[in-house]
Formats: structure tokens, C-alpha cells, sequence
């Protein structure tokens, strides 16, 4: 099932997801050396980088809701697209907890702030697997016919393009070995 919403050929959901996990996963990387070393610079870019992380979250759902819309309802696509989704709301609420408790001292937040976005970035983790199964294993947002030879997405031609014989309708198969 492709993507609803494209840029250059390709899906803006998952262009836009990188931006919130690297900066939110650091700012809790930055949480976790302030602890080790107790030097408040850190958690202080952390501060910075949640409310970063949050902006990207929020436009990067916008486009995840859009394509999770166009999925048939009643299939397995559409109830993991909804886990990840809630599950990402969440991720996103912990993380705006934790924003919120360090705005009075961002160098000094809150045990229940650092706690907030360790619990989000683990829960990232189970909704990253989520976007993974729905894109490897489901196929949603891959265009039809993708191949390993498909031409280029800004091109005018679509993946399955250029395909002869009896595979014209269909990716070619790659045979794997099996042990």
C-alpha cells in the first residue's frame, strides 16, 4: 500500500520520524550522562532538544495520521498503524511531561522529568518495532511493484516499470538460500 503523502517520490511520514527519535533519544542519552557526571550542561541541551523532538513528533504525526487513515480497516495494518500511533501520542505525552517539569530549572529538572523521558524513549522503542512490522512486514507505505531494480522514485516511471516477460505484473523474485 503506498504512501498517501509524498515528497520527491517518497513517503514524508518516515522522512519526518528521524528528526523527533534522534532528538529525543539523545536528549535522554544527555539525562543519563548529567546523572553520571553531574554537569548541568547537559540537561540543559536536553531541555532544548525535548522541545525540538516535540515540534518534529507533532508534524510527523500529522502525516503517519494521514497515511494510517487510507488503510483498509478490519486488516492487521490498520490495528498495529493504530497501536504505533497511540502509542506514539504517548511517547509524545510523556515527553511534553517531562519539557514542562524542567521549564522552571532546565539545568536542574526533576527526578519525575528524567523518569518521563527514559519512560518515553523506551516506549519509542516498542513503537519504532511497530513502524518497522507495518513497513517490512505489511508493506504500508511501500509502492506497489518496489523491486531491487525498480527505477527511481523522481522519476515518471512506477516501481514495477521496466519489467519484462512473465514478471511484467510483478516484482521479480530474488531467491534467497535456506539453510
Amino acid at each position: 500500500m503506498e504512501s498517501k503523502v509524498k515528497f520527491a517520490g517518497h513517503p514524508v511520514h518516515p522522512m519526518l520520524i528521524v528528526f523527533p527519535l534522534g532528538l529525543l533519544s539523545t536528549a535522554v542519552i544527555f539525562d543519563i550522562i548529567y546523572l553520571v557526571s553531574g554537569n548541568s550542561q547537559w540537561t540543559l541541551v536536553a531541555y532544548y532538544m525535548i522541545g525540538a523532538g516535540i515540534i518534529g513528533g507533532l508534524a510527523a504525526a500529522v502525516f503517519g495520521w494521514l497515511d494510517w487513515i487510507a488503510i483498509p480497516r478490519g486488516t492487521r495494518a490498520r490495528r498495529i498503524g493504530l497501536y504505533h500511533g497511540v502509542g506514539n501520542v504517548i511517547v509524545l505525552a510523556l515527553f511534553i511531561l517531562s519539557w514542562v517539569l524542567r521549564q522552571d530549572a532546565p539545568e536542574a529538572p526533576p527526578t519525575g522529568a528524567i523518569v518521563a523521558a527514559l519512560s518515553g524513549v523506551v516506549l519509542a522503542l516498542v513503537t519504532a518495532w511497530l513502524g518497522g512490522e507495518l513497513v517490512g512486514r505489511l508493506g504500508v507505505g511501500v509502492d506497489e511493484g518496489a523491486h531491487l531494480d525498480s527505477p527511481s522514485s523522481i522519476s515518471e516511471l512506477p516501481a514495477g516499470a521496466g519489467l519484462t516477460g512473465a514478471r511484467s505484473s510483478s516484482a521479480p523474485s530474488y531467491d534467497r538460500q535456506r539453510s
